[in-house]
Formats: C-alpha cells, structure tokens, sequence
C-alpha cells in the first residue's frame, strides 16, 4: 500500500514546495493502474486540473473532474484512474499541527464543539473565483521550486486554508478543523477507530499519529493500558463477529475485511479468543 505522502516527498521527479508542516506538489499520473489502495499520514487537498479520478471512501464514492477539489482526512483510500483522461492535480498535504496553529491565531474561525460529531472522511471543497486564481498563483511558484523562500510559501498555503473557512459553503470543513483534538489520547484514538481494519503497520498508525514509533508506543500503553498490537488484534476480532453475523460474507473474506491478511492467522487468533472457529461462531450466532 502506497504511502502517498512519503512517495511524493521523496520522489525527485515532481515539482513540489516543502515546509515543515506542509507540502505542495504538481502531479502529472504516470500511474497505469486503474484502481489502487493509497494512504495518507497528513490530510490531503487535490484540485484537478485536467482529467478525472475517484476517491473511494467507505460510506462514499467522490468523483473528480476539472477545477473541482476535495479535502481528504489523513487515512486509508482507494482510488480509481480513469486512464483515457490526461490527469494531472495540484497536491496539499498538511498535518493537524499547521491546522490547529491557524485556527487558534483566528478567533472570529473558533467554534465552541458543545457535541461531538462524526466527521466524513472527505470533505467536497466549494471552488470559486478567487481560489481558483489562488491555485493558478500556487502553479506557477511551484514551476520556480527551490527559488521561493519556504516563508512565503508558508503564506501562500495560509492564504489557501483563509479562502477554504472564509467561503460560507466550506462550513463542514471548518467544523472539522475546530474539532481536531487537543488531546493527544483522544487524537490517537479517532486515528485507531477509523484504520484499524487496514493492514497498516504499527509504525504507519504513529506517522498517522504524528509521532515516532517509541512515543506512540509509550503513549498507548499510558492511555490505553495495552499495546498497539493487542489493541488491534482485539478490535479486528471484535469487528470480525459482527461481520459474520451480519453479513454473508465468507469467513476469509471477514478476515480480510477486518484486517487479517493472512486467513490461517484470522481463523488462529479467532479461536484464542472464543475458543471457537469463525465457522462456528457464525453457526452458534445464526438466527433461525
């Protein structure tokens, strides 16, 4: 599974602006696949230039075209290429660190979160006049590179998040950046709830953490009194029980589905746990 963000960073080919909180690249697909499974340490903004894709959410199929944006929550996607299309999009990934420092230093964009509330994965991004003048400003300091001062490329991307809170039908999106938790307990919690039937590494849940792999650790075990690991051995079992009770499913397609990639380890770990195999709590649990 492709680490989108490390795979643009580190890639020399595409134009692109690196800060400490943040990057911008130009990308042109290269990519022949038709459909592909990608995730994402920072959250994402993609605006289209030429071309069109899909991003798969759970819940949810958003289709992209030209001059339309999305903003991606940091996490695990499919996406499908349309490869008769010419694609090529503007980049934006930032961490929760950029986003709550600019919410905190506005006032008038703070809203008191008196009830918590399920956030979508992705967010559709309304396009006007001046965010589609921003972008074309964005585009052609992108063609200069190293030659813009990373201050002044820390505005542009300021300017950027103003024009998205500023525009009265993004108010979803503000909603979700007044939400991002302070705690880091209840940050690391969201991030496990929302991931944990993918087949991530321990390391790839604490880049979507944003921390090293010791401190994520440490922290787990503080908050959670148990490992990374064990934490997620028990909820993809949990999750497992529900899909074989609620769904016709096979049991290797269960495993999958709940995180298990290996069906050998699914059925093992299973029978630890309910001293029976995933075949016979489906059987034991099965209306008649």
């Amino acid at each position: 599974m492709i680490n989108a963000y490390e795979y643009f960073k580190n890639h020399p080919k595409f134009n692109k602006l690196v800060g400490n909180d943040f990057l911008f690249v130009e990308y042109k697909c290269p990519i022949n696949i038709e459909e592909y499974q990608l995730w994402v340490e920072n959250h994402l903004i993609t605006y289209v230039i030429s071309g069109k894709k899909d991003w798969i959410a759970p819940n949810r199929t958003y289709k992209l075209t030209a001059g339309e944006a999305l903003f991606i929550r940091k996490g695990v996607y499919t996406t499908k290429q349309y490869l008769e299309n010419d694609y090529c999009v503007i980049l934006f990934f930032i961490n929760d660190k950029f986003i709550k420092r600019f919410i905190n230093e506005n006032e008038s964009f703070q809203k008191d979160q008196k009830h918590e509330k399920l956030h979508n994965l992705i967010f559709n991004i309304n396009t006007n006049d001046s965010f589609h003048i921003l972008i074309e400003s964005i585009f052609l300091y992108l063609k200069k590179g190293d030659l813009i001062p990373p201050s002044l490329v820390e505005i542009k991307f300021k300017e950027l998040l103003y024009n998205l809170v500023l525009n009265p039908k993004n108010k979803e999106l503000l909603n979700f950046f007044n939400s991002i938790p302070e705690s880091n307990k209840s940050a690391i919690e969201n991030i496990m709830l929302e991931n944990f039937q993918y087949n991530l590494k321990i390391e790839d849940f604490a880049k979507l953490c944003g921390k090293s792999l010791s401190t994520f650790k440490r922290e787990f075990k503080e908050y959670f009194n148990t490992t990374p690991g064990k934490w997620l051995i028990n909820k993809r079992l949990d999750y497992s029980k529900v899909l074989l009770i609620g769904t016709n499913l096979t049991v290797s397609e269960v495993g999958y589905d709940s995180g298990f990639k290996n069906n050998s380890h699914f059925i093992q770990a299973f029978k630890k746990k309910t001293k029976l195999t995933p075949s016979q709590y489906k059987t034991n649990n099965s209306s008649h």
